[in-house]
């Protein structure tokens, strides 16, 4: 039996791109069956559309429209089998294809005797989990795992299909973010090779706002450039993904911001190939503050003032041309509540939400590993919002390499307070825990974003907005 795997792309209750996707591998595959990621519409993000009525009768149309093709090959789409233009469901997962038994499962069991075993159950892009995923299977039966490829809003399905033998060698693996269909030879293993972490965020990413612009019809974005490396590395991630015709950069200078905010934007910004705009806040702060506070304070208030009208600033942008506006604050600042609701956190999408200021520069440093494409000015600077004069952000908080670390323990692996105090002190990590809770209300207003971790503020971390221990 010659078996394929189709990685193909989907769109949420979109049935008939998602029926195209299907017809044209269907029809250019030479094989005996092609095996499709589920497409049900719990499993590509359709949350509570599963309980339209209209909605799942065009699921229920979806799968009889593909058997009225009457393909001459078997058909399995998810836990669904399409065969001599019937459809068939399993009870206990098994199915009888050309002789052969085919098990189909959202979990691995070894315990399965099979001569196929399919799981299918599309899985989110996790950064730093697809080797162990891969190395978790010990199959016993010829093996195949089939994801696809699409967003659910924070959730990216990233691909990475694979196949391994009954002696649990890997015979195939599918590239992240790429549509692919290729027959599966069970008697050739091949060795495991992975990009660099970098890399894999950096095609997820991209892959994340092509793919929401084309679902939500946005076809240019805008972002703030602030001459800092957050803004920089997301309008990178944007000229890739969507073209550096379609991208705007709005500066906006204060009368506290330095020359570089200014001069290395216009050089990122030539460097990549996009527009920009400059646009002063100084006069309409100056304006603000004379019509509407009648004094200068130098406080917290008028620190998101300027944050406040930069965010007016960018939606009129977005507002006027149709732009969909980026937001740019990174997990470490988000998880410290250094952003300003209706400034710099406003916006539609965010692509570096769950990568730390570490993990940002990281990704900087391997986009230009090769040639200068984001210039050495704004990685070497010292982070700022530059909202009054000299401000630095480890005025206020511990050096990011020790915040950043202090998060990825308590958020991302759950760790006990005591195993973290012990290694950084109680009194720095109860202040950035406490700084971490006082931060959530924020974070319940703040933009959709791209997930990259299993506990994104996205998705994965559910903390109170209002409680009396931190």
């Amino acid at each position: 039996m010659i078996t394929a795997i189709a990685q193909i792309r989907f769109k949420t209750a979109d049935f008939d791109f998602n029926l195209k996707q299907i017809d044209e591998q269907v029809i250019n595959t030479n094989c005996d069956l092609i095996i499709f990621p589920s497409l049900e519409l719990e499993e590509t993000g359709g949350k509570d559309l599963v309980f339209d009525d209209r909605c799942c009768k065009k699921q229920i149309e979806f799968y009889e429209k593909i058997a009225a093709r009457n393909y001459d090959k078997a058909v399995l789409i998810g836990d669904i089998l399409i065969h001599n233009g019937e459809i068939y469901a399993s009870d206990d997962g098994f199915f009888v294809i050309f002789g052969k038994n085919i098990y189909v499962d959202e979990i691995y069991r070894d315990d399965v005797i099979c001569d196929l075993y399919v799981l299918s159950k599309n899985k989110y892009f996790v950064m730093n989990t697809y080797r162990d995923f891969i190395e978790s299977i010990n199959s016993r039966n010829d093996f195949v795992y089939i994801n696809a490829i699409g967003m659910a809003d924070e959730n990216i399905y990233a691909g990475g299909s694979f196949a391994k033998n009954s002696h649990n060698e890997l015979v195939l693996h599918l590239p992240l973010c790429e549509p692919v269909c290729s027959i599966v030879d069970f008697n050739r293993a091949i060795e495991f090779t992975e990009a660099p972490e970098e890399e894999l965020i950096y095609r997820v990413t991209t892959f994340a706002l092509k793919e929401y612009c084309e679902n939500t019809g946005f076809k240019k974005v805008v972002l703030g450039l602030s001459g800092g490396i957050d803004s920089a590395l997301t309008a990178v991630l944007a000229a890739r993904a969507v073209g550096p015709e379609n991208v705007l950069g709005v500066l906006m200078p204060s009368m506290y911001s330095s020359e570089g905010s200014v001069t290395d934007s216009i050089k990122l910004a030539q460097i990549i190939g996009i527009k920009t705009e400059k646009h002063s806040i100084t006069p309409l702060f100056d304006n603000f503050i004379d019509k509407i506070s009648h004094e200068l304070k130098h406080d917290l208030a008028e620190e998101n003032l300027q944050a406040r009208l930069r965010g007016l600033i960018l939606m009129f942008f977005s507002n006027r041309d149709n732009r969909l506006l980026l937001s740019t604050g990174n997990k470490s600042e988000i998880a410290m509540g250094f952003g300003t609701l209706y400034g710099d956190m406003a916006g539609g999408l965010n692509l570096i939400c769950d990568l730390t200021k570490t993990r940002v520069y990281k990704l900087c440093d391997y986009i230009n590993k090769d040639y200068e494409i984001i210039p050495q000015e704004i990685i070497d600077k010292a982070p700022s919002a530059e909202l009054h004069p000299g401000q630095k952000d480890q005025d206020r908080l511990p050096e990011y390499a020790v915040l950043d670390d202090i998060i990825e323990m308590y958020i991302e692996q759950k760790q006990p307070f005591e195993k973290i105090a012990a290694k950084y002190g109680s009194e720095l990590v109860q202040d950035t825990i406490r700084k971490i809770y006082r931060a959530q209300f924020k974070r319940k207003q703040s933009c959709l974003g791209v997930r990259l971790t299993e506990c994104s503020f996205c998705n994965g971390v559910n903390l109170p907005v209002m409680q009396r221990f931190y």
